[in-house]
């Protein structure tokens, strides 16, 4: 018999997290799942702690691409659960978070995914000081809109979706190096309204080895997930499409002009002037980073 959850685990050369992730995930409420770890080309001494950590999982040993999204696709290609779960090799689920959320989903029909509010912590366990006055914003049903202007706040490890869902989405687009989540989520999003558990019931781990980061790559593939919703139907979502990529627009010109010069920022900018300039508050801050000092 299948699982209820299958559990997405990709992972890379992070020995010192493993331990506690992978016992948050043995200890949760909800025992009907498997767990699938993508091991993407670490040694032999991670993957010899991997079979110890977790000797009832499926591991998968893939050669090292340094590819998020590839690694997790391969470990959904072989998920057998009517949902998937996910969660990085450096976060932690509290006991109750797929419990939780298998509730929620029952609860609405319609919602064939779900996510989670969270709290961020760093490498010690800490909860970090700027959650006392971070704002994290309930979003449900259709967030498309919320998720393109910055409201939904969503994070990997406090996401499931149902499997049949993510395969209709296409999985994790495996031609982006970042923002390959964020990308899935959209296309979640369009497709299917979501279900919230408003609690943070899981912990995302900030750290040096994070991928999250403000170099050109991020915003090069944001701008290519937001551009593939650029042309949808709704007319609400593409004006927000049409705002978020303006203003990813402006924030990689100034990181460009910090980087590269002002040349660089204002050819960017020029690049960008096709569809951001139905965006009024675009040009101020363009021609801010055109012509500013420094």
């Amino acid at each position: 018999m299948n699982p209820a959850v299958s559990i997405v685990l990709p992972t890379h050369e992070r020995p010192q997290f493993l331990a506690a992730t992978i016992a948050s995930i043995y200890a949760q409420t909800c025992t009907d799942h498997e767990l699938i770890i993508a091991d993407d080309g670490s040694g032999e001494e991670t993957r010899a702690l991997l079979r110890r950590l977790a000797p009832r999982a499926q591991l998968l040993l893939l050669e090292h691409r340094g590819n998020p999204g590839a690694a997790s696709n391969a470990a959904l290609r072989a998920a057998r659960g009517r949902y998937v779960a996910f969660i990085d090799s450096d976060d932690l689920w509290k006991s109750d978070k797929l419990a939780w959320q298998l509730a929620e989903l029952a609860r609405d029909a319609r919602c064939r995914w779900c996510y989670t509010a969270f709290e961020r912590i760093d490498e010690h366990d800490r909860v970090l000081a700027a959650e006392a006055t971070r704002v994290f914003i309930p979003c449900r049903g259709d967030i498309a809109c919320a998720l393109a202007d910055g409201r939904a706040s969503l994070r990997t490890p406090g996401v499931i979706a149902e499997r049949s869902l993510l395969e209709e989405a296409g999985g994790f687009d495996e031609t982006l190096r970042s923002c390959e989540d964020y990308d899935l989520w959209m296309r979640l999003a369009v497709l299917s309204p979501v279900a919230l558990v408003d609690a943070p019931v899981v912990r995302v781990r900030l750290n040096d080895a994070s991928h999250s980061n403000h170099s050109p790559q991020l915003f090069q593939d944001r701008e290519a997930s937001l551009r593939k919703f650029a042309t949808c139907r709704d007319a609400r979502l593409r004006a927000a499409i049409r705002n978020a990529r303006a203003r990813n627009s402006l924030q990689a010109a100034a990181r460009l002009r910090a980087k590269a010069g002002r040349a660089a920022a204002l050819r960017h900018l020029g690049n960008a002037m096709s569809f951001a300039w139905r965006t009024p508050s675009w040009w101020p801050r363009a021609l801010w980073t055109s012509l500013g000092s420094g």
